[in-house]
């Protein structure tokens, strides 16, 4: 359906932040909603109250409210807008075609030009949306003391002494389940460049992430690795930076658009065929710098040039690469008798990443990929496709929601009885191994992103960097 151009309205505000509204906001994406309802199912805050507000349209309704001089925001509206997942689940089923995705961030980033928050929060959000997310120096740092916490006793102390108990109690499952940090990323094990294994395909390069190369740097390392097994020269570029994606979504955004010029300048000089994304999060940003930076004339083309080159890495192993063979081992523990009967050696299931489903439209290649392993047998989990209630850092400022909805998402996991549950953003791997833990299945049940269960089964003796 195409749009209707409807114009904003004249109207003299009173309000701050109606006024900021009326300014950021794509009055278009407003007018087309059309209230047909198709979001509403689609929606885990909505399935989780059945409250009208909890929906996307009802979040369109509010907005429209404001902007068209209705209804005052106030600080109830503050939070039924911050209260949204941004799963963007609502936009695949939308007739209409109303990107809400970009009307909850233009919103947030109303709401924060006028936000007043206490000196905790300010000082947090300053901290580490500023002072280290953007700088790949400070982020190593990071690791590496978060790694001298871990090694060094001192998560034994904390933990033993009973001082996590200052702590909420969702900040403290988090903590138990955070994987180890690394001391060196992804370039500073296997350098800058990494040549293709065979004939080459094409030349990509890899978006190392800032978090991801903290917390995930071997998923880093093994993503090069198997864009080489597949054929493919990877390069590495040393200047990238944070995708932008927790600022774009927290209402930094003019803090997410500087981020982005710095990675398109980065990338764009690397010269390259394909712009790699291992993390479904920071992929759904990086694939819309070209919205991102399109009031911008003098980075407009270039950021074009670099969205329609960003793709997930089981996409383009799919459509692409040559596919190595995988082969799984024997299973850990009982293998499921139906399982059994098929002569399977695991099972393995699937969360999908919200936004590498909603926005980069990548389903389908990881479960080509899932079923290629010989020996394993791929069970499809119940609302694989639903929010698991990461997004982000919603886990953290909003944990009674995040907690209801891991809880059915733990349900359908279960159900399968997989040994294996993958996914493709480390949002979602964290949020999974929580459900795990709290659940009791660490012993029979392993979550895993889907590029380490994949290498790990062409990984050959020799090979570790």
């Amino acid at each position: 359906m195409s749009s209707q151009t409807f114009g904003k309205p004249d109207i003299e505000h009173s309000n701050p932040l109606a006024r900021t509204m009326l300014k950021k906001l794509d009055y278009d994406q407003l007018t087309n909603c059309m209230r047909c309802g198709f979001c509403l199912p689609a929606c885990p805050t909505f399935r989780e109250t059945g409250v009208e507000p909890e929906s996307p349209r009802g979040r369109i309704a509010l907005m429209k409210a404001v902007v068209d001089g209705v209804m005052e925001p106030d600080q109830a509206f503050e939070d039924q807008m911050n209260h949204c997942l941004g799963c963007r689940a609502c936009e695949p089923v939308c007739p209409a075609d109303v990107k809400y995705g970009q009307l909850i961030e233009q919103t947030r980033d109303a709401i924060e030009d006028h936000a007043k928050h206490g000196a905790i929060v300010s000082g947090t959000r300053k901290l580490f949306f500023r002072g280290v997310f953007p700088h790949q120096n400070r982020m190593k740092l990071l690791g590496r003391s978060l790694r001298l916490y871990q090694k060094s006793g001192l998560q034994k102390v904390a933990r033993g002494t009973g001082i996590m108990k200052l702590f909420p109690a969702h900040m403290r499952e988090m903590e138990q389940i955070l994987p180890e940090a690394a001391s060196q990323g992804v370039v500073e094990r296997i350098g800058e460049r990494y040549p293709a294994k065979g004939q080459r395909i094409a030349t990509v390069a890899l978006f190392r992430g800032c978090i991801m190369d903290v917390l995930f740097a071997d998923t880093n390392v093994n993503t090069v690795k198997l864009l080489s097994e597949a054929g493919f020269d990877v390069v590495i570029p040393k200047t990238q930076g944070c995708c932008g994606a927790l600022h774009a979504h927290s209402g930094e955004m003019d803090q997410a658009r500087e981020l982005a010029r710095v990675n398109v300048k980065a990338f764009k000089d690397a010269g390259v065929d394909y712009i790699v994304s291992n993390a479904g999060g920071c992929g759904a940003l990086l694939v819309e710098y070209d919205h991102l930076l399109h009031e911008d004339e003098s980075w407009a083309e270039d950021a074009a040039w670099f969205a329609k080159r960003v793709v997930d890495i089981s996409t383009i192993l799919v459509d692409k690469g040559r596919v190595p063979a995988f082969a799984e081992e024997a299973a850990e523990g009982a293998v499921p008798e139906a399982v059994a009967e098929t002569g399977a050696a695991a099972t393995i299931t699937y969360q999908d990443s919200c936004h590498l489903r909603n926005v980069m439209k990548g389903s389908t290649a990881p479960r080509k990929l899932m079923k290629s392993v010989k020996g394993a047998h791929f069970c499809e989990m119940r609302d694989s496709d639903r929010c698991c209630g990461s997004a982000g850092i919603y886990n953290v400022t909003q944990p009674e929601m995040a907690g209801q909805i891991l809880e059915h998402k733990m349900e359908h996991a279960n159900a399968t009885e997989a040994q294996y549950l993958l996914t493709s953003n480390p949002g979602c791997l964290l949020q999974m191994k929580l459900g795990i833990d709290k659940h009791g299945r660490g012993g029979d049940m392993k979550a895993m992103h889907i590029v380490d269960y994949l290498y790990e089964r062409i990984a050959r003796p020799g090979d570790e960097a």
